[in-house]
């Protein structure tokens, strides 16, 4: 099943994100992991485009055709496509085509030190038509409910993201956020913009100080009073900020489920107790 056709279910859909290991990791754990995390049978699972800055990004379509093929869990494969020119992002699509894939998520991706090639794609928008240029492609995008960190205004930021739309996607994900009501007042500012694709709520666990301040500095997610507490009380025991950084994810999520998301987006770090927790969670809604 294409996964635009999960969101037409008429029930919240659920998914999860994995990441390729970078180099030197080591593939069989990180493919043990991906195994548990399939077993606990979201909708769908998505795969990054190469983790931490990683080169490795053919294996972003070796990751998704092994959550496909092995455990029959619908895989979204990630593409980026600034800086790498059209020819390439082609051959990637023949890649991923070839591999079973027809599900992909769009997206600009950072701007390199080197700058684009000149017949390379600038926004996602761009990328998004491409993909779409081929019939059996099925394509979601980004937003991000707190507006994209290069964009300082939020009704442009809904512009771009109606343009998306107008581009041929088919469903959003958004990006990381720590508190509900930033994301429902951005669901209401883009359907008053008119946006109209389903979108789900990215919810990403606290599993330490060190990646919560990476990924806002990458985001520009803020942080509310009450993960600034967390991350007070539990500064010098980490295992513990774990628990409660994983916990207030969970209660994020069901509380989203229960207002009515149409769906939530688990960023699960590799972490398959992380990913269990949070279903578990999540299955009492």
């Amino acid at each position: 099943m294409s996964i635009k056709n999960l969101y037409q279910t008429g029930r919240p859909v659920v998914s999860l994100e994995v990441f390729p290991p970078k180099k030197d990791a080591n593939i069989e754990s990180i493919f043990e992991a991906i195994g548990q995390i399939s077993a606990l049978s979201p909708d769908f699972i998505s795969v990054t485009y190469g983790a931490g800055g990683s080169d490795n990004v053919n294996k972003t379509a070796e990751f998704a055709s092994f959550i496909l093929q092995k455990h029959g869990i619908p895989a979204l494969a990630h593409l980026t496509c600034v800086g790498t020119d059209r020819e390439r992002i082609r051959q990637t699509l023949d890649e991923m085509y070839a591999k079973g894939i027809r599900d992909t998520l769009a997206l600009r991706g950072d701007l390199p030190a080197r700058g684009t090639p000149d017949d390379g794609f600038q926004y996602a928008e761009e990328l998004i038509r491409e993909i779409r240029s081929r019939e059996d492609f099925c394509v979601g995008a980004a937003c991000y409910p707190e507006g994209h960190i290069d964009c300082f205004d939020l009704d442009r930021d809904i512009s771009r993201l109606r343009r998306k739309q107008e581009a041929g996607a088919d469903f959003l994900i958004t990006q990381l956020f720590f508190d509900n009501d930033i994301f429902f007042r951005f669901l209401e500012r883009a359907r008053n913009g008119g946006v109209t694709l389903p979108i789900s709520a990215g919810v990403m666990p606290i599993l330490g100080r060190s990646q919560i301040e990476r990924m806002i500095f990458l985001c520009g997610a803020s942080l509310p009073s009450a993960i600034v507490k967390l991350l007070h009380k539990y500064k010098d025991n980490p295992d513990d900020l774990r628990k409660a950084g994983t916990e207030h994810a969970a209660k994020q999520l069901e509380e989203l489920l229960r207002q009515g998301a149409e769906g939530v987006h688990i960023y699960t770090m590799n972490k398959p107790d992380i990913a269990e927790y949070c279903m578990d969670y999540i299955g009492r809604v």
